[in-house]
């Protein structure tokens, strides 16, 4: 039988269920150790802040999302899905682009959606997040028709 880390990095479908398997959930704590299993040392992640100050990046590494996540987290329900995903994969390095609703509850309306942009890399142990960036939809930057099709 198989870890839960080396099942999680066996796939990119693996990894990415993973990923949001590990963020979605009612109020309380995640499994952060799970969370960080599913990146590389060093790996960024990258929020499109929409500041009045125009466009932003918030760059954030694994332990400064988990710090930033994890009070909200654990006090108010979030879950995101997937609802499609377009993958480009050369050799050991991959790039996701997974169009992603959130919501309060699993049978609430989304109240945003946008794309996490997943970069990849594969090695003896499986795959692994080196960089992860989002941005949400906003009504002036709609989410395009072509990444709403479902398509690996």
């Amino acid at each position: 039988m198989l870890s839960r880390e080396h099942e999680d990095r066996r796939t990119i479908d693996a990894l990415v269920a993973a990923l949001y398997d590990t963020l979605s959930g009612p109020a309380g704590d995640r499994d952060w150790e799970r969370f960080r299993s599913l990146f590389l040392p060093g790996a960024r992640l990258i929020r499109v802040d929409r500041g009045v100050e125009g466009l932003t990046p918030q760059l954030l590494d694994v332990e400064g999302f988990v710090s930033a996540a994890a009070g909200n987290l654990a006090t108010r329900a979030f879950y995101e899905r997937e609802v499609a995903r377009r993958t480009e994969r050369f050799g050991a390095i991959a790039h996701v682009f997974s169009t992603y609703e959130a919501s309060r509850g699993l049978d609430e309306a989304p109240f945003a959606r946008g794309i996490n942009s997943i970069q990849l890399f594969a090695d003896e142990s499986g795959w692994r997040v080196s960089g992860l960036a989002w941005d949400e939809e906003t009504p002036e930057s709609a989410i395009p028709p072509e990444y709403l099709v479902v398509r690996a």
